[in-house]
Formats: structure tokens, C-alpha cells, sequence
């Protein structure tokens, strides 16, 4: 959500900012409805204030038994109240349309962010490892086959396309990953381990930026909960509508959770294997931070994630995304990209964002320092640490041999009961 102050304030600040997203100018349709609204405001707080007075005014005509003008003034109230009940219905009709107009306009990108219409304006900045380059390199979808650990054919005829069953050791090894991102976060990177619902309400969703615009990426249920795209909303939503004490920012989070998308956008993308699937695993990153602490965490976030990947041994690139390439609520966003063998390129495999206060205004998440009285937005940020099934898909095709053999990486081999390889079955 945006300060409608701000835009008053400085319009074309906003505009520039929308526009390097691909949209015109907004700001004349919202300072319109700002001014409308606030004539109403002003007429509303003047006719109950000319209400108070002509009320009071009667009581002294009639203790003067002056009933003519007690009369006259009678009169006048119930037209005031008829005119407080117009321009309350105005104000509430045209207070309801800014606050839908603003809440549907993205954040405005940091003036770091490189302008671009989509992926191809992104800026790398830097890379680690070299990628392995293997003839005749098998995906994952063959290498789970040969290994008779995955099954997407079961899986779409439970469920439909975009699913997967995944058993015996590549399940374990899915398991492994995910504990080893967890106790990584949690034991070397300070954040706190939390199990948090996967269902939420409207308000959970909206404070993070997925409704109203994105409803049709997410799943609803028939009692009208949402399943979670992504632990970030269950997350950041656990200071909703609070007042954190300065002193305790920031706030570091974590969970290990399934994600639910529909994937409505992507229609033809990645038809293919586990890059994009309805349902999948991932270790969430969430910090709430006072404002002048969240640039510095958001390069850490960054370096958790990509700390992950150093140690699964995966070459990776980090990459900021342009104008047109990052999400609603992001004022600046780095990708981390993995290679794939099988693909010959960079995919990506963790988003880390910062949202500024863009998410605590929808949310309503403030902070206060000890011993002052006002209080101060929060900024969020949010990144994958990582995706667990984009990350098992890297390993399979990084650690396979010529005969289908997969070697498990050696920080997760004390989660494979000191397994070294999966081997075709």
C-alpha cells in the first residue's frame, strides 16, 4: 500500500516509479479521489459541528420560551443530519475506491533497480563455481525414472498435471534437503525455526501483496481460506497489526513448509518435471527490520541463501532483477540462478526481496522505540532458502554420472545415514 501523503507530496516520484513498471501515470486518478473525499471530510466535520452548535441552541430558545426560533433550529438540525448522512456516504463510497486503486499499484523500485521491460534487463552480479558440463546430460524426470524414484504419472492421475510422487531414497534425499536449508537457518544464520498455518484469511493474503490482484495464482477453499503460495505470508502476517519494540529488530524467521500455486500465468512453461509445480516444498526467509536496518538485511538474506547453495558444492549466479522482472511488493529483489546440466543455462531457485513498508501498511505493522510516543512502519523482506524441489532437481542432474548414479553431496550424507550414492534400481 502506498502513503497517499507521499503522493501528495511528490507525485511525480510515484509516477516515474510506476511508469518504469510498464504503467502510465496514476497519480492525477488518485489525487482526484483525494480531493473528493476530503470535500467531503470537510463538509461532513462542518455540518456535525453546525449540528452540535444549532443543538445546543435550542435548548437556550426554548429556556427563553422562544419556541419559533427553537423551531427554526430544530429544522436546521435535521437538514444537517440529512447533509452529514450525503457526504458521509461520499466519503465512504470515495474513500473505498482510493483505498482499492492504491491497494491494486505495485511498490515503487529502489533507484538502484535497473530500469528493463522483463528478465532480459536483469544485471548479474556475480557467480560462483563453475557449472558442470556433461555430453548427453540426462534431466531429472529421466534420472528419477531410471532410479525408480519419481513418478509423474501416478501423481497426474491422482491429481492432475504438475505433481509428482517422489519415493525411497529420492524421497529421503528431498527430506534431507529440506532439513539440511532448516538447521543451516536456524543454527548458523540466527533465524528462529517456526511452524505456522498454511491456511490464512483474506487479510493474510492482502497484507502480502497476493490479493486482490493475484487471486487467480492462489487455491481457495470452500470455506474461503487460502492454501499459503509461500511461507512468507503465514510469516510476515505474525506482526500484523502489532507494535514491535525497536529494540527487538530485527525479527528473523523461518519455516520449512509445502507451497501451493496454481500457476496460472505460466500455461505452457515448464510443462516438463518439478520447475513448476502446484505443490512443493520450500525453506522461507523473514525479517521485519526497522527502515534504516533493512538494505543491510536484505545483502544478508541474500548471503544466507546463497550460502546454501556453496555448501551443496552447485554453481549459482546472482542476479538483480530489473523494473519489469520483479514481484508486486518487491523495491528491489536479487535472484539466485542454479545450473542445470540438462538445460545448458541458469534457473532460478531463491527470490530475495525487499518489500519496505510497502507490506506493513497493508498490514498495519509498526515499531516504536523505548521512551518516544510515535510509532513507524516496519520494513519486510522475504527470500527462498531455498526451494527444496528445484534444489533436489540441481543435485540429480550436478551430481550424476554417465551411468545414472547420483552422489549425494557430503553435508547430506549424515541425513542419508552416511549414504554416498543412489544408485539405478
Amino acid at each position: 500500500m502506498h502513503d497517499i501523503r507521499a503522493i501528495r507530496e511528490n507525485p511525480a516520484a510515484f509516477d516515474a516509479g510506476w511508469s518504469a513498471r510498464g504503467l502510465s501515470a496514476q497519480t492525477p486518478a488518485i489525487l482526484a479521489l483525494d480531493a473528493e473525499m476530503r470535500t467531503a471530510t470537510t463538509a461532513l466535520q462542518s455540518a456535525q459541528s453546525r449540528r452540535n452548535e444549532a443543538s445546543k441552541l435550542i435548548g437556550q430558545a426554548k429556556a427563553r420560551k422562544d419556541e419559533a426560533a427553537a423551531a427554526a433550529l430544530m429544522s436546521e438540525v435535521e437538514a444537517l443530519k440529512a447533509e452529514m448522512t450525503t457526504q458521509g456516504e461520499i466519503e465512504t463510497r470515495i474513500g473505498g475506491e482510493l483505498r482499492d486503486l492504491l491497494a491494486s499499484l505495485p511498490q515503487i523500485p529502489d533507484a538502484q533497480v535497473p530500469a528493463g521491460e522483463d528478465e532480459a534487463g536483469n544485471v548479474e552480479q556475480r557467480r560462483h563455481g563453475e557449472p558442470v558440463r556433461l555430453n548427453n546430460a540426462r534431466d531429472h524426470v529421466d534420472l528419477g525414472a531410471a532410479l525408480g524414484g519419481m513418478d509423474f504419472e501416478a501423481a497426474a492421475r491422482m491429481s492432475g498435471s504438475r505433481f509428482v510422487v517422489i519415493k525411497g531414497q529420492l524421497a529421503r534425499l528431498e527430506r534431507a534437503l529440506g532439513q539440511f536449508m532448516i538447521d543451516v537457518q536456524t543454527t548458523e544464520n540466527g533465524y528462529t525455526e517456526v511452524s505456522p498455518p498454511l491456511l490464512v484469511r483474506d487479510e493474510a493474503v492482502f497484507g502480502t501483496g497476493q490479493l486482490p490482484k493475484f487471486e487467480e495464482d492462489l487455491f481457495r477453499t470452500t470455506d474461503g481460506r487460502w492454501l499459503i503460495p509461500t511461507a512468507e505470508v503465514s510469516l510476515t502476517n505474525i506482526v500484523r497489526e502489532q507494535i514491535v519494540a525497536e529494540e527487538e529488530l530485527p525479527l528473523r524467521m523461518t519455516a520449512l513448509t509445502p507451497s501451493f500455486r496454481s500457476e496460472a500465468g505460466a500455461s505452457g512453461r515448464d510443462t516438463r518435471g518439478m520447475i513448476r509445480q502446484h505443490q512443493f516444498y520450500k525453506v522461507e526467509l523473514v525479517s521485519i527490520t526497522a527502515p534504516e536496518q533493512s538494505e543491510d538485511e536484505h545483502q544478508r538474506m541474500v548471503g544466507c541463501a546463497e550460502g546454501i547453495l556453496k555448501k551443496l558444492g552447485l554453481s549459482f549466479r546472482t542476479m538483480l532483477l530489473c523494473t519489469g522482472d520483479m514481484g508486486f511488493t518487491a523495491r528491489k529483489t536479487y535472484d539466485l540462478e542454479v545450473w542445470l546440466p540438462s538445460q545448458n543455462t541458469y534457473r532460478e531457485i531463491s527470490s530475495c526481496s525487499n518489500c519496505g513498508d510497502f507490506q506493513a501498511r497493508r498490514m498495519d505493522a509498526r515499531t516504536k522505540k523505548a521512551g518516544e510516543k510515535g510509532t513507524r512502519f516496519v520494513h519486510t523482506l522475504n527470500g527462498s532458502g531455498l526451494a527444496v524441489g528445484r534444489t533436489l532437481v540441481a543435485v540429480m542432474e550436478n551430481y550424476q554420472d554417465e551411468n545414472g548414479r547420483i552422489a549425494i553431496p557430503d553435508v547430506l550424507q549424515p541425513y542419508m545415514g552416511g549414504l554416498t550414492h543412489i544408485e539405478p534400481v
